[in-house]
């Protein structure tokens, strides 16, 4: 079942830190994926209405550098609900603080399984 365009949603803003860098002042690719995983997980559980994991993730790119101090900005859309799986396009976007202008660092979609508490794929209710 395909969901009806909508904007991306923000879903996380935080200050890129120096414990999240290289020794060169880079932001680490993994530190900003664990928060496009966490922000595409909070509109998955959303509309899961429980427990949802991540099963894959495709199409990720750096496509600029994020640096100590950046202002990262993640959105989120819900691209797809299946009966068991949702579909989530996450983009990342870094401002340097002192700064206005705000340029798209990476994106991916994020695929994700409503679970029971067993762990097992569980049906996901459908909007109508």
């Amino acid at each position: 079942m395909s969901v009806e365009e909508q904007a991306p949603e923000l879903v996380i803003r935080i200050t890129a830190m120096p414990a999240d860098a290289n020794a060169y002042g880079d932001i680490f690719g993994g530190w900003l994926m664990s928060l496009m995983d966490m922000g595409a997980g909070l509109i998955a559980a959303r509309r899961a209405h429980g427990r949802a994991v991540t099963v894959a993730m495709d199409g990720m790119q750096f496509h600029k550098p994020v640096k100590i101090g950046d202002e990262v900005t993640v959105y989120g859309e819900l691209r797809k609900v299946g009966r068991t799986s949702l579909i989530i396009a996450v983009e990342a976007w870094r401002r340097n603080r002192h700064a206005e202008e705000r340029v798209k660092v990476t994106e991916a979609v994020f695929t994700f399984v409503a679970i029971d508490e067993a762990g097992q794929p569980r049906a996901i209710e459908q909007e109508l």
